[in-house]
Order: structure tokens, then sequence, then C-alpha cells
């Protein structure tokens, strides 16, 4: 891949921003230097669409002058005393941080593991197209599927280098591969549609092309006719793919800064019982071949395996250097770059699985909703409340009855953490990775 991204110069200049901003009058100061390439193929009803190859580099300068800090960003190498002088003067207009400030030397990272991030095979678009075709043929031969929505293939690699004023330079190359297909079903105003989807750092690790595209079709097909349900409270299982959302409002919950503003439903429940006493969840930043997968976090420290939570009981935040300051605890290197610095959040974080599958949840449920799709953003991050519009399926005698939708279900995330209970299907592709998840006592919102 060293004649796509050359990891050598990007690295030297990293280092040559750093120089620039010493000169320029920073105290202290961290580069994070990414460039890469990307190329995707859109497919509809078997013809290229759109190809799109796009390659570019980005260099963000964060600066502190005391405890001032700013950044700046340009997608540009050149000029680089320009950057630097730009960011350390806005550095010196910007209001002192008390928490401000580059990571402790004695948690930098020495040496790099060993990760399988960088998968060498480089697609053409031919493939690309290919795949894509495959994809949406598979899907329109599903039986009730009467149009396709598009099929799209795509591959990108990024370089990524950080370096600090304090000696840490570490540097990787990463890869990902993805493809998905949407159809319809129906026809006139009773068309539904649907989709699948995968995405994989390895091509060799992702489902075949006719398998994503027959479940598109499949999802688009069961959707068809559906019906109202009357409003009441019933027990709910979400499917893995609707069920990340659910850990995901976890993870936003056990963010340190979240924590740090009080605006956490779980900022007082540290040690104590969140979840039923089967439940674990772990952040795992060396997961292999993983979408969150990484050698260091944001701000070159070293991070380890987190149990976020072990026997139901809540055990860690996520902690970058500036909130672990302000909330007084320890780092855990969950450093991530956003902006103008960084913030903590999740690596690889996967609800464990349970014991039973989908269909024998459904089956000892007997009656109430399986969840596919979860529509709007209703929860409310402070109190917990939680509301979003929802489409499904009916479950009686525990089995598929009809399809649902235009209904809301309800509940507080704290009780539904409570009752949480997941099933065995785990969904390990994303980086937050869930099985199903039956919720009891859920209010829905319906005819």
């Amino acid at each position: 891949m060293s004649d796509v991204v050359d990891q050598d110069a990007l690295v030297s200049r990293a280092a040559a921003m750093v120089e620039a901003a010493k000169r320029a009058g920073a105290d202290a100061c961290d580069v994070v230097a990414i460039t890469g390439t990307a190329l995707s193929v859109d497919v509809r009803d078997g013809k290229v669409e759109e190809t799109d190859r796009a390659e570019g580099d980005d260099i963000t300068l964060r600066v502190f002058v005391g405890k001032r800090y700013a950044a700046a960003s340009s997608n540009a190498f050149s000029d680089m005393d320009a950057l630097a002088e730009r960011a350390v003067a806005m550095a010196k207009a910007a209001p002192e941080d008390p928490y401000a400030g580059l990571a402790d030397e004695g948690r930098l990272l020495m040496s790099l593991p060993e990760l399988e991030l960088l998968d060498p095979v480089e697609p053409t678009a031919g493939e690309l197209a290919d795949r894509a075709r495959a994809a949406e043929e598979a899907g329109l031969a599903v039986s009730g599927v009467t149009k396709s929505g598009g099929a799209g293939a795509s591959w990108r690699l990024a370089g990524v280098v950080l370096a600090t004023s304090h000696g840490f330079t570490g540097s990787y190359l990463a890869s990902r591969h993805g493809l998905s297909m949407t159809a319809i079903s129906g026809e006139g105003t009773a068309m539904e549609r649907d989709f699948d989807y995968d995405y994989r750092t390895f091509l060799e690790d992702m489902d075949p092309a006719e398998a994503i595209g027959r479940r598109a079709g499949e999802r688009a097909v069961r959707r068809v006719n559906p019906r109202k349900v009357p409003s009441q409270t019933v027990d709910v299982i979400y499917e893995s793919r609707a069920a990340r959302s659910l850990v995901g409002h976890f993870a936003g919950a056990i963010n340190g800064a979240a924590v740090a503003r009080k605006t956490s439903f779980l900022k007082d429940r540290m040690g104590e019982a969140v979840f039923s006493p089967d439940i674990r969840i772990v952040d795992d930043p060396f997961k292999r071949r993983g979408a969150g997968t990484r050698p260091f976090d944001g701000e070159g420290t070293a991070a380890e395996v987190l149990n976020m939570v072990e026997n139901g009981v809540l055990k860690h935040w996520f902690l970058d250097t500036a909130t672990a300051r302000e909330l007084g605890l320890t780092p855990n290197g969950r450093a991530q770059r956003s902006g103008s610095g960084t913030s903590p959040g999740s690596t690889n974080l996967t609800l464990e699985p349970g014991s039973r599958s989908l269909e024998e949840m459904m089956k000892e449920m007997g009656t109430g909703l399986l969840v596919t799709d979860l529509i709007g953003q209703g929860v409310n991050s402070v109190t917990g409340d939680y509301s979003r519009g929802a489409a499904g399926f009916w479950i009686e005698n525990g089995e598929i009855a009809f399809p649902v939708s235009e209904i809301t279900i309800a509940s507080n995330l704290k009780e539904m953490f409570a009752r949480l209970v997941p099933g065995n299907d785990l969904d390990a592709r994303y980086s937050v990775a869930t099985p199903s998840i039956l919720v009891e006592g859920m209010a829905l919102a319906g005819a």
C-alpha cells in the first residue's frame, strides 16, 4: 500500500508541524495528520450511476500557551509556519482552561501493538461495480420485490499520524470495505423499502454480495401491508440492528464529558447495579479487525480492555486526559479527536450475548413487539426518558403475525437497562456490537 499512502512522508510532515508550532511560541502542541483515498460505485438497475474517487490530506494542529489552547486545520501540508502562527495567536486570545494540556508523559504508549487494520486488497472500480450488481440482482430476485433502490460498494484507505511536542509519534494505516443494497416491495402508496449492508476491515470477512442483496429483498417484502396496533404496555424485542442504539445510549451516558457536565442520567451511578447481574459490557480497543480498533488513542496514550459493566455493575467512565482531570480520575485511553481537541468515547463496545436465540425469546414472550427500525431521536440524556418512533412486527403465540408501523415506544432508559435481556445472536461487525435485546413492559402508543 506504500504506493497509495506514503506513511513515512506523513510522519515527517507531522514532525515538521510540531517544530513550526514551537517556533511560533507554543508551550506544547500535538498534530494529527491524515491522508487517504476512497473509491465508491453506485449501481441502479444494473447500470453504474456514479463512480467517485476522492484523495485528500488533512492536518490539525492543537497548541497550548499556558492553560489556553486553540486548534487550526488545513487540507494542505504547505505553509506550516503560517498555520502555526494562526493557531498560537488564537490560543493567546482564548480563555484559560484549568484542565487543558497534553497527556502526562508517563501515560504515553511506548511501543505500538501489532493490529490487523490493513487489508492489502485494493479493489478496482470495476470490481466494486460487479459486487454492487451482484447484490442488486440477488435483491431483485426475491419474490415480491418490485424495484431496486440501488446498491453501492466502497473502499477506503487512510493513513493516520499523531505527533506531540513531548515525544510521542505514532502512525497506522487502516482500510474499510463496504457494500449495501436497498430493495422496494409493493406498488403505489403501499410500497415499502428496506436495506442490508456490511462493512469490514478485510474484504474476506464480508458477507457475499448475494447474501446482502437477498436479505435486503426479504426485509422489504416482509414489511408489506403494515398494520397499527392499539396502545398498551408490551414486551419489546429489539432486533440486533436496532438494539445497537440502546447500547449507544448507554455509551453516551457513561461518557466522562457528559458526567462532568452533569448531563448524564447515570452520573451518580458509578459502582452501582445498572443492569441485571448477568450483564457484561466490554470495550476493547484491540479487537481483531474491529471497526473501532486502534493502536493508540487520540492523545497517544496506552489503553486496555475495560469491562465497563461487570455483573450488571457500572465500573468505568470513558475518559480522556482533560475530562479525567476535571473529575479527579485517571485517564483510561479513550480520547478521540474531535475538532479543536479531544473528547472521550468508546472503541469496540460489546454487550456480551445471552443464552437464548431470537426465536426462543419470541416464543417465551408470547405476545409483543419485534422492533426492526427506529425513527427520531427522542431520548433525554439528562433524565433517561425514552420515546422513539418504531416499525417492526407483531408477535402472537411466539411467532411473527404481521408487520406494524406508525407506533411509538416509550419508557425510561434506567428502567429499560435494569430489565434488559440479551439474546445469543451477537452481531460483532460494528464498533457498537449487540445481540437482539428483550425489554419488558414498555409503553406502546398506536391506534
